[in-house]
C-alpha cells in the first residue's frame, strides 16, 4: 500500500533527525494511544521515552565494544564462595562506580587463576553501563604498543587516546619483565593517569616484588607512589579456579 505524502515526509524527517525508534514505533504507539484515548503529550512522551532508552542502550553497547574486553564477564557469574579471602562488600561498593568519578584506582592482587581478570572485567563492564569510557589491555600488550608507537613516532597520539578514557584496565602485571624502555613507557602512562584517569591493575606479585618486573627500584617506588595514593586493594589468595576445575574433570574420568 502506497504511503501518503505526509507519512513519507514524516519518515524522511525522522531519519534526518536520527530518531530510529520514533520511526519504528510511531504507528504502533499511536494505535495504542488511540485505543486508550490518550492525549498528544502522552503519545509524544511514550515515543520520546522509547527513543531515549534505545539511545542509551546503543551507547552502552558501543562503549562495551570499544573497551575491547577479551571475554565479557559480569559480577553475576563470579563465585565469591570459592574465594572467601576476597572482600565482597568492597567489590559491591566498587561496582557502583563512584571510585571512577573520584579518580581512584583499584589493585587486584592474588594468585593466578583466582578470578582477578573476571573481577576487573566486571568492574569495567559496570563502568561502561554507567556512561564511562573504558579500555582493557594486558600490561604486556600495552607496553608492546607503546614501544611500537615510540618507534613510529606516534606516541603522543597514543597518549591522547588513553587520556580520553575514564578507566583503564591493566591486566596481568608481573608475568613478563619489561625492558628499561618498556618500564619507563608504562610509568609514563601511569604518571599521566594520576588523579586524571582511574586505573584497575591485576597482578600476581606483592608490591615488594614489582622491581623484578620493572627493573628499577627508583622507578618502581615512583610508580607505586602514584598508583597507591588513592587506591582500593582487593586480595584473592584462594585456590586457582582453573586448577580446581581441572582436578574435578579428572575425577570424573
Amino acid at each position: 500500500m502506497n504511503k501518503a505524502p505526509s507519512v513519507l515526509l514524516l519518515e524522511h524527517h525522522l531519519k534526518a533527525l536520527k530518531l530510529p525508534t520514533f520511526l519504528r514505533d510511531y504507528a504502533s504507539v499511536g494505535a495504542g494511544c488511540s485505543q486508550e484515548r490518550a492525549d498528544y503529550p502522552t503519545y509524544l512522551f511514550r515515543l520520546a521515552e522509547r527513543e531515549l532508552i534505545d539511545r542509551e542502550r546503543r551507547a552502552t553497547e558501543r562503549r562495551i565494544k570499544a573497551a575491547q574486553f577479551p571475554v565479557l564477564k559480569t559480577i553475576e557469574t563470579f563465585d565469591f564462595a570459592a574465594q572467601p579471602s576476597l572482600n565482597e562488600p568492597l567489590v559491591r561498593e566498587l561496582l557502583r562506580g563512584e571510585y571512577v568519578g573520584k579518580k581512584e584506582n583499584v589493585l587486584l592482587v592474588g594468585n593466578p587463576g583466582t578470578g582477578k581478570t573476571h573481577l576487573a572485567t566486571a568492574l569495567g563492564y559496570a563502568a561502561c553501563t554507567q556512561g564511562k569510557r573504558v579500555r582493557f589491555t594486558t600490561t604486556t600488550g600495552l607496553v608492546t604498543q607503546l614501544l611500537e608507537h615510540r618507534d613510529e613516532r606516534t606516541l603522543q597520539r597514543c597518549h591522547k587516546q588513553l587520556e580520553r578514557m575514564d578507566l583503564i584496565l591493566l591486566d596481568e602485571l608481573g608475568y613478563v619483565p619489561f625492558s628499561k624502555a618498556g618500564a619507563e613507557l608504562l610509568f609514563d602512562v601511569i604518571s599521566r593517569a594520576y588523579e586524571r584517569t582511574s586505573l584497575i591493575v591485576t597482578t600476581n606479585l606483592p608490591f615488594e616484588q614489582w622491581t623484578e618486573v620493572l627493573g628499577s627500584e627508583r622507578l618502581t617506588g615512583a610508580l607505586l607512589d602514584r598508583l597507591t595514593h588513592r587506591v582500593h586493594i582487593l586480595e584473592a589468595n584462594g585456590p586457582s579456579y582453573r586448577l580446581t576445575d581441572a582436578k574435578r574433570r579428572l575425577k570424573r574420568k
